[in-house]
Parts: C-alpha cells; sequence; structure tokens
C-alpha cells in the first residue's frame, strides 16, 4: 500500500491496546499512576515514530523536487547548447556581467555542464552602441533590450552576437536591478545576410534584365534593368504570368516550346521576340537557370535578358555593307567574287562558260567634276538601274567602284552570247539617262570581257583580265566592247610600270619644262610663256604628256610634281627677266583638280614666288572648265586666295564643259582660253558653226572684261580670223613650238630686238 498507510494503521492498534488498559490495571492491581505513565510512554513513542516517518517523506519529497530542477536545469542547457545561445544576467548595481555557456560533458551531449564568464570584453566601436541601446529599454522606449554588437569569444576572436533580455530583478524603489537574457552568434547570419545585400545590390545595379520566375512561370522578383527594358514596373508584373510581354513575331507553340525546354534542361538559353508595355518589340538574348529557394525548396527559375534589337540592326547593317553598294544597292566586289567562285564551280560541274563583263562610264568624270558630286550619285544610281534592266534580275549586276560595274553571265554555249549581251548594254545606254525633269545625260560604257574556262579559271583573275580588256575597249574611242586576248597584258604592265618610274622621276631629274609663248595680237608682242611638262625616261623614253599625266593624277604623285612645275616655272621666268626679257612677260602654269583640293597650294604658290623673286603678277594659273564648276566652292575660295596674292588665273579649254560665261564671271578670272577643237574648226570654210562659236566667246569675253587666248593656232586663216574677231591673244605652232629653257630665251629676245623693245638686263616686274 506504500508507507503512507503504515502511521494510520499502527495508531489503530495503539489504539486497541490502550483501550482495555484501565480495566487491566485494574485486575492486575495496577496503580493508576503507574498506567497513565505507561500510556504516556506509548503516546510519545507513538509520537516520535510519527516524526520520523514524516521527516523521512519530506526527503524524499524533496530529492524528487531536486531531481526536477535538476532535469530541467539540465534540459535548460541542452536547449542553450542545441540553440548555439548563451545565458547572460547583469547586474546594474554591481556592473558585473555573467555570461554562462553550456557544453556537453566529454562526448556525451545528454550530459551538460555550464562555465561562467565574467565580464566579458564588449569591441570599443560597438560599446556605445550598447550603452544606448540598454538606456533606452530601461526608460521604457522599447519592450526588450536588443543589440548586436561583437564580444571576444572562447577562442579571442570578436564574433558578433545577438543579444536579448528583460528585467529579472528590482530594487526598494522599483528600478530595475538585474537584467538577464539570451545571445546567440551570429556570424554566419551576418555573412549570409551581407552575401544577400550583395546579390540583391548587384542585382540592382545590373545592365541586364533579371526576373525570378516560379514553376508556372509566374513573376517572383525583377530588377530595375527589367522595368527599363520593358517598361513595366515591378508592381505590375508581380504574381502574373511571363506571356504578358508575348509578340506576334513567334507563333505562340515558340513560347511553350521554349517552356518545356526550360523545365527540361538543366540551363537554357536563346533568342527570343519580346513586347514592350508600350506596344513595341524588342529581340532578347536570354540565359535561364533553374535553383531552389533554401527555405521552401520551391522551383524557381532565374531569367537573364539582354535587349540586343540594336546590335542585330548594326550587325545586319554591316553584313549589308560588307556585300552591298549603299549608293546602288547592287552587290558590292566582295559578293561579286562570293557569286563568281560559285558560278564557276557550277560551270565546270556542268561544262558550260560563263562571261565576266566588265563596265566604265565614259568621260563619268566630267560630269562629276562639272555638276558635283551629288548628280554624280544620281547618274550612277541611274545607270545601274538601266544596267540591271538590260542584263535581267536573275543576273548579278554589281558596283566594283566609282563608275565600274560588273555583270556575270552564266551558262553560255558560245562566246558570242557575251558579244551580244555587251552590245545590248551599249545600245540601252544610247537613250540618255533621265534624272528629273531638268537633267538627262547620255553617258556611254566601255566594256571588257573575259571568259571562263578560256581565260582564267579563278575570279581574281576573271576580274583582271576583264578590266585590261575594258581599259583596251577605252583607247579605241570609247563606247565599244572587246574579249579578253593575252597580248593586252603587255598594255597594262607598260601602265602599272609607268605609275612607278614616274614616282621616281622628279627625284631622278627627268622632268624638264618647256614653253610655248603666247603673241598678244593687237601689240606684235609675246605677253605670256605656258610651260608644259614633258618626261624623258631612261626605260620607256619621252612619254607623251597625254599618257603619263592621267597616270600621275590617278596616282596622287600629281601634287608633288605640279609643286615642282611652279618652282621651275617661276625661277625660269624670273632669270629670263634678269637676261633681259620683256618685265611685261608672264608664265602660265596648269593646275589639276587634284592640287586644287589640297590646301596646301596657296602655300605652294608662296613659296615658289618668295624664293625665285618673282612677282605674283608675273605668274597665271590655269584650271579647266570642268575643274572649276566640279569643285565650285572650293574653287571660289582658292582663286580668291590667289586674286589676293595678285595672280592671275585663267580657264583653260573653254567651250567644252558645261559652265556659263555668266557664272565664270562670278569668280575672280582673267583669261578665257578658247579649245583648240574650236580654233581646228576655222580651217574649214564651210565649218560656220566653230566660228561662231568662237566669234561668240569673244565678244562675250570682251563685255565682261575677260581676256581670250585662242589655243592650236596653226594656220594664217586661223590667225587672220582671230585677228579680225578682235581675239586678244593667239597660241600655236603658227607663232611657236613649245621650246626647251634656253631656246625659248633666245626666241624671246630676238622677237624683242625685231620689235624694237629694249631692256636692261637684271630688270624686273613691279
Amino acid at each position: 500500500m506504500g508507507d503512507r498507510v503504515v502511521p494510520a494503521k499502527l495508531g489503530l492498534a495503539c489504539g486497541a491496546l490502550l483501550l482495555p488498559l484501565p480495566a487491566f490495571a485494574m485486575e492486575g492491581g495496577l496503580s493508576a499512576g503507574t498506567s497513565l505513565a505507561l500510556l504516556l510512554s506509548l503516546l510519545v513513542l507513538l509520537l516520535a515514530w510519527l516524526a520520523l516517518a514524516s521527516h523521512r517523506r519530506r526527503e524524499r519529497e524533496q530529492r524528487a523536487h531536486q531531481r526536477e530542477q535538476d532535469e530541467r536545469a539540465q534540459q535548460w542547457r541542452l536547449s542553450l547548447w542545441a540553440s548555439n545561445e548563451v545565458f547572460w544576467q547583469y547586474d546594474l548595481r554591481s556592473r558585473e556581467l555573467e555570461v554562462t555557456r553550456v557544453a556537453p560533458e566529454g562526448d556525451h551531449r545528454l550530459a551538460m555542464q555550464a562555465s561562467i564568464e565574467r565580464n566579458p570584453r564588449f569591441h570599443d566601436a560597438d560599446r556605445r552602441g550598447v550603452l544606448r541601446q540598454l538606456r533606452a529599454y530601461l526608460r521604457g522606449e522599447v519592450p526588450v533590450f536588443l543589440s548586436e554588437h561583437r564580444m571576444r569569444g572562447e577562442d579571442g576572436e570578436w564574433q558578433w552576437m545577438r543579444v536579448r533580455g528583460r528585467a529579472v530583478g528590482h530594487g526598494p524603489d522599483g528600478r530595475v536591478s538585474r537584467i538577464a537574457g539570451t545571445a546567440r552568434n551570429i556570424d554566419s547570419l551576418r555573412e549570409m545576410e551581407n552575401q544577400r545585400q550583395v546579390a540583391a545590390e548587384v542585382m540592382r545595379s545590373m545592365a541586364e534584365s533579371v526576373a525570378v520566375l516560379d514553376a508556372d512561370f509566374r513573376f517572383v522578383a525583377v530588377n530595375p534593368a527589367f522595368s527599363r527594358m520593358t517598361g513595366y514596373s515591378e508592381a505590375e508584373v508581380l504574381g502574373r504570368d511571363t506571356s504578358l510581354l508575348d509578340g506576334d513575331r513567334h507563333e505562340p507553340a515558340f513560347y511553350q516550346d521554349a517552356r518545356r525546354a526550360i523545365h527540361a534542361q538543366d540551363g537554357w538559353s536563346g533568342e527570343m521576340w519580346q513586347r514592350r508595355k508600350d506596344g513595341s518589340d524588342f529581340l532578347c538574348a536570354m540565359q535561364c537557370s533553374p535553383l531552389r529557394e533554401p527555405t521552401t525548396q520551391r522551383q524557381l527559375f532565374v531569367l537573364v535578358a539582354s535587349d540586343i534589337t540594336e546590335r542585330r540592326r548594326i550587325e545586319h547593317e554591316l553584313r549589308y555593307l560588307a556585300n552591298y553598294d549603299p549608293l546602288t544597292n547592287l552587290p558590292n566586289r566582295t559578293l561579286l567574287a562570293e557569286r563568281l567562285s560559285r558560278a564557276i564551280v557550277q560551270a565546270r560541274r556542268q561544262g558550260n562558260r560563263l562571261a565576266l563583263l566588265f563596265l566604265d562610264l565614259d568621260n563619268f568624270k566630267d560630269v562629276n567634276d562639272s555638276l558635283g558630286h551629288a548628280t554624280g550619285d544620281r547618274v550612277l544610281r541611274a545607270a545601274a538601274q538601266r544596267l540591271q534592266e538590260v542584263a535581267g534580275a536573275e543576273r548579278t549586276v554589281a558596283r566594283i567602284s566609282g563608275d565600274e560595274f560588273a555583270v556575270v553571265l552564266e551558262g553560255l554555249a558560245h562566246p558570242s552570247e557575251a558579244d551580244h549581251c555587251a552590245q545590248r548594254i551599249i545600245t540601252a545606254f544610247d537613250t540618255p539617262l533621265r534624272l528629273d525633269d531638268r537633267y538627262e545625260f547620255t553617258i556611254s560604257p566601255s566594256i571588257g570581257i573575259s571568259l571562263f574556262p578560256d581565260h582564267a579559271q579563278v575570279p581574281t583573275d576573271l576580274l583582271k583580265h576583264a578590266d585590261t580588256a575594258m581599259y583596251k575597249a577605252k583607247g579605241t574611242g570609247k563606247r565599244a566592247f572587246l574579249r579578253y586576248a593575252d597580248a593586252m597584258d603587255g598594255d597594262i604592265r607598260r601602265r602599272a610600270n609607268l605609275i612607278g618610274a614616274l614616282r621616281r622621276a622628279i627625284e631622278r631629274g627627268e622632268l624638264s619644262l618647256v614653253y610655248q609663248p603666247e603673241l598678244v595680237l593687237t601689240e606684235g608682242r609675246f605677253g605670256a610663256v605656258e610651260a608644259l611638262l614633258r618626261w624623258d625616261s631612261p626605260e620607256y623614253g619621252s612619254v607623251a604628256p597625254d599618257e603619263f599625266i592621267p597616270l600621275a593624277e590617278e596616282s596622287g604623285t600629281i601634287v608633288q610634281i605640279g609643286e615642282w612645275v611652279l618652282r621651275e616655272a617661276c625661277s625660269t621666268l624670273a632669270a629670263w627677266h634678269r637676261a633681259g626679257v620683256d618685265n611685261r612677260l608672264k608664265v602660265s602654269v596648269n593646275v589639276s583638280a587634284l592640287q586644287l583640293l589640297r590646301s596646301g597650294l596657296v602655300r605652294a604658290v608662296e613659296a615658289a614666288l618668295h624664293d625665285s623673286g618673282l612677282a605674283a603678277s608675273a605668274l597665271e594659273l590655269e584650271l579647266t572648265e570642268s575643274v572649276l564648276m566640279g569643285n565650285a566652292e572650293v574653287a571660289s575660295e582658292r582663286l580668291h586666295a590667289f586674286r589676293r596674292l595678285g595672280v592671275s588665273i585663267a580657264v583653260d579649254d573653254f567651250g567644252t564643259g558645261y559652265s556659263s560665261l555668266a557664272y565664270l564671271h562670278r569668280l575672280p578670272i582673267n583669261t578665257l582660253k578658247i579649245d583648240k577643237a574650236f580654233i581646228d574648226g576655222l580651217a574649214t570654210p564651210d565649218d560656220h558653226e566653230d566660228a561662231t562659236i568662237t566669234a561668240t566667246i569673244i565678244a562675250m569675253a570682251r563685255t565682261l572684261g575677260l581676256q581670250v587666248v585662242a589655243e592650236g593656232v596653226e594656220t594664217a586663216g586661223q590667225l587672220a580670223f582671230l585677228e579680225q574677231s578682235a581675239c586678244d591673244i593667239a597660241q600655236g605652232y603658227w607663232i611657236s613650238r613649245p621650246l626647251a629653257q634656253d631656246a625659248c630665251l633666245d626666241f624671246l629676245l630676238r622677237a624683242q630686238a625685231r620689235a624694237g623693245v629694249r631692256l636692261d638686263p637684271g630688270t624686273t616686274p613691279a
């Protein structure tokens, strides 16, 4: 029954014994006093037994309570250890801080022991913050004392601790006297938080759009770049399906296939058209990666996207520019070579011929120079359209460069088919190219033809041979076509070699000047000499100016040669003046378009005059009509600079270009030189047209105050007509051939002597 029942039973037994005592005492002869004493003894004995039993019970209860307390303390220690927390208490009166740490005893984790550390050290940088939080709690501003600060750990290293506590004791005055609570090491939590903040900042500052999607492709989070790219704010897309951005550039199945691929693969990337909030479409480069949310383990996807619309547009334009001519929209040289290669492979496989036609527009430079590059570009576009129409849309027509074009003819059974096509092209260009209501141009092509496999096996050789044939066709009188022949290579090699030799002609002293006098008809004296360039090459002999001057202009050496001519001509005339030649005599020097366009021409003229000591009024610069008209703005600027220097200007070959006297009158021009083609017509009595044109030019020029020089005078009849028409100056073989420097000086001095002109040696022009 247990220990608690025993005293009750024992009392009952004692009572049973006591009840008959008086009778027994009476019967046994005991006295009343003796019986009472015996009764008292028994009662004392009973009470002692009862006290002993009560004491034992209390001991058992205390032991049970202690075991319960020990178990609770052990559970508390175990909880602190498992939560990685420590217990602390702080006495505000003594300002003592106790920190209790718990740890398993040995290897037995259920047996926990506590260690107490008094007044652990705070980090100096955190002490003020801890005191501020403590005062806030004591003043009742916050319900719980809470602080995050660094404390020195058991290993001696600083540890970040998150501390919580409440008041556990109060003094007589009611003030808090003791605070206790727990503290936890949050080094790893702070590291994770830092990493999270860094990741959030990286995501926020990324130029690429970043979106976090759930497994059903609904938006969970987006960064600012997403909003900038799509026009949607974060609040507008959270929880919504990504189909919000789908456009109509892809079929709906495309987007579904992309979703299935994202689910099926560890990583997915691709390009996709999307639609912004404003309805505009943009092309995205996307990279999608799966991840699991750390806390819930739910499936998420991180989608990184970049707007590559502009990049794709630029790439497309670059590809186009790499293969097409932007002016005419025809294939360029690169694409021509590619298509020509494929055509050769096809012709070789099928056993056919193919032809390459190389075209150059005759005299196109005159259009460009006289009317400007804008008009020239319009002519090129019209010519390209005409050429494509004649060749046919199925054939490759390419613009190689400038005014050069090419046509590829495939599947030829006989070489004559290429000839027929070339003739059709030439005939088609007989019809003027109409630009608008104001302009129409008749321009002819020269065409060279090369054949596969007759002339070449590779595209580069076909182009080279067709180019060679074209130059040969142009040399026959233009508006013609020729097939390539091996003999043509000699002419091309000579041309290339001449350009190379011309570059060294100045330093080798191979260039020289001859001078052709110009006669002032009304005075019978020579008013000027024109300096004409000659080239005597050791390898090629005397090279005609019509051959080497275009090469000099093409190669750019004309600038260096032109400066040499200026210096040489000025020095020669200055020396003649000193030798006694009439100081009114001028020297006329030709200037090319390339020289005029270079900004250094004015400085070159100044230097030539300064170095030679020749007066500026003794120098005349000749520019062709096409040069002036084709570069009107630059020409006007340069001509006014020459006028300020005192140099006079003459327009050479007048009448062959597109200018007008009214326009030329606005330029600082002194002289017009009528082209030899009109003077040649004066030799024929029935050629009234050239006579009328020449007389008209002379009359109009005189009205505008311009001198007129007639070039190419070769007969007495021509001279007589010019004198009758009041022409100012005549130049040509009838008067004098071009003469070498010494011969010309002698000629001039003898002419002066015959005319009775006397000048002191050393006289220079005013």
